[in-house]
């Protein structure tokens, strides 16, 4: 045998040992085993064109003004060994490739065509600024970036600086090539034009799933960024296990609009949508996720808590604005008992509510941060399969994910088929950092061996720096970040997150940030909350003529309650209103070490 024959039976063998790990997990919620192995994202695609031919892969708008045009698998197969055939015939092959711009066709076909026998993709944040970028591609040392119209002056300066690597400009929408630019549509009819003539070159190109074939630079809250090394195994593995503990069907559409240069909506919506043989509709955008929302009419959902929360908040704004408050919380009491019976009323009392989604949506999957456990509740009572999961880049990205026939709102999930979760060294309360193993897990952090070292054992296991515990029942819990720990002199352990959520849970709080003022004195530390205030909340409440101490009073009401339960040394003693929005990453996750953020502005 030669050795790409040899490396694809490996590979062949090793997507079949986690197809029956899926068969031969005995859990009772693991019942969707219909898992089928792929080895990489060439054989993902193009198995899903032979398998899906004529099912929608995407919806786009190609005009603001415009309507939803379908693509399906077997056009996309076409445009994607189009480009990779134009991009093989440019030089690119085995080189880096970045790409960067919103959600689109243009973004995913390009993903897809560089995995598929090009070499490794770059995503990039679309919200970074030149200089970031610069640095990025320097460390990625890309030959080639692919963007859209709002980074052509960008990257032309960056190229011309003749200090990165970058050979190639391609513009995804430009109608032809100009000034050195070249077109996105242009290049994938040249290479459709090869391929008639017989060019094979990127069709027969081997993959190895086992190299570095994603790179992603993670937001960073501490510091400068740490490169991400992703195999196709990581992914794939993902792609397997994951659609066997909540439904999957090749008849869903997923509604896109989180960052897809994050592995969240990478892999979990791009990529399982085309494993599964879905349709994923592109949004505008979040000023017109409503409008799109009833356009598509999606199945399927991923989103951040902050969304979830702001929709479900407003359905009962409106809700207690027509005086049915009452009685749609009798309809849903009612509505738990009967559908144990099989009976569900939810399609007679919820239709206006279920409408707010587009009226056909089935799942909504939260990630990214800790949600309230009653908003899930409350999007299950309304008929809604809303599940929460837990994940990290460095593992692809998930590690965790709720069941749909036992989920716990309150838990991020259990562990995959084929993956691991413990607790190391857990305190009195069991306690202590999360650890995961799997096949997910990434080949470590670019050019960085020794930050690999730190947080992948030699037995596997990727320390998250997660803190939380495990379950008797194999659900896991998170707590906080390890290196956000504030440790009083008393000894004692404080999450911040824990107090941020608990005040997060007041209607007229729209962010806080919990620290230890290092500059107090006294036998013991000082937890200051840093709050800043829904204006309109407050104004619903105090009325139009309120003052800051008015505001600073009724805070004062809501932490009063939180600190009756809690210990003296995890009591609030200092509370700051915050006047301008806390200083964020592009992530949205607010930095902590940014001293700006602990200041009363």
């Amino acid at each position: 045998m030669t050795d790409n024959n040899e490396k694809r039976q490996k590979a062949l063998e090793w997507a079949q040992s986690l197809v029956d790990a899926v068969n031969n997990d005995p859990r009772p919620f693991v019942k969707c085993k219909e898992s089928r192995p792929i080895t990489d994202i060439k054989d993902l695609l193009n198995s899903s064109a032979r398998l899906f031919p004529d099912n929608v892969a995407y919806m786009q708008k190609w005009s603001k003004k415009g309507e939803f045009e379908s693509i399906t698998y077997k056009e996309v197969l076409k445009d994607v060994n189009g480009l990779g055939t134009a991009m093989v015939a440019r030089g690119l092959q085995g080189k880096r490739v970045a790409v960067i711009g919103p959600n689109c066709y243009q973004w995913c076909s390009t993903y897809l065509a560089v995995t598929g026998g090009i070499g490794c993709i770059v995503p990039l944040d679309k919200e970074l600024n030149e200089d970031e970028l610069k640095s990025q591609l320097q460390r990625a040392q890309a030959s080639c970036v692919v963007f859209d119209r709002r980074h052509l002056d960008t990257f032309r300066s960056i190229l011309d600086s003749g200090e990165t690597d970058l050979e190639l400009l391609v513009n995804f929408d430009a109608d032809e090539e100009k000034d050195g630019v070249l077109s996105w549509k242009q290049l994938i009819e040249e290479g459709k034009k090869l391929v008639e003539e017989g060019d094979t070159s990127y069709i027969d190109a081997e993959v190895d799933n086992e190299v570095m074939s994603i790179l992603i630079f993670t937001s960073g809250t501490t510091g400068t960024p740490k490169g991400v090394m992703l195999s196709q195994k990581n992914v794939c593995a993902e792609l397997m296990i994951a659609p066997t503990i909540f439904t999957l069907e090749p008849t869903d559409i997923y509604l896109s609009f989180l960052p897809l240069h994050h592995t969240y909506e990478c892999t979990c919506c791009f990529l399982m949508a085309i494993y599964k043989g879905s349709a994923v509709a592109f949004c505008q955008g979040l000023k017109y996720i409503t409008k799109n929302l009833k356009e598509v009419r999606p199945t399927m959902m991923l989103a951040v808590p902050a969304l979830y929360e702001k929709m479900y908040h407003t359905i009962w704004k409106n809700v207690r604005k027509q005086g049915k408050e009452k009685t749609l919380k009798r309809v849903i009491k009612v509505n738990r008992v009967t559908k144990k019976f099989g009976l569900d009323l939810g399609d007679k009392f919820f239709g206006d509510i279920r409408a707010v989604f587009g009226g056909r949506m089935k799942t909504l999957i939260c990630g990214g941060a800790k949600i309230d456990p009653e908003i899930l509740d409350g999007l299950q009572d309304f008929g809604f399969n809303a599940l929460q999961g837990y994940g990290l880049t460095e593992a692809a990205p998930m590690g965790a994910f709720n069941p749909q026939d036992a989920p716990n709102s309150r838990s991020v999930g259990v562990p995959f088929p084929s993956q691991d979760i413990k607790v190391l060294d857990p305190n009195d309360e069991g306690i202590g950092e999360i650890c995961i193993r799997g096949e997910n897990l990434m080949l470590g952090y670019y050019d960085d061996p020794e930050e690999t070292a730190k947080v992948i054992d030699e037995e596997g296991w990727f320390h998250t720096g997660d803190l939380g515990y495990v379950d008797n029942d194999g659900y896991a819990y998170l707590t906080g970040r390890a290196k956000n720990v504030i440790i009083t002199k008393n000894g004692k352990n404080v999450y911040p997150e824990e107090i941020e959520y608990q005040l997060g849970l007041v209607d007229f709080i729209a962010e806080s940030f919990v620290f230890e003022d290092a500059k107090a004195s006294g036998s013991d530390t000082q937890i200051v909350a840093s709050v800043k205030v829904d204006s309109e909340e407050i104004k619903e409440i105090l009325g139009e003529t309120y003052t800051d101490e008015d505001v600073k009073a009724l805070i004062w009401k809501e932490v009063d309650k939180i600190n009756e339960d809690a210990p003296a040394y995890r009591k609030i003693k200092k509370v700051i209103l915050r006047k301008t929005d806390f200083i964020h990453n592009t992530s949205s996750k607010l930095i902590r070490f940014a001293e700006e953020n602990k200041t009363e502005e």
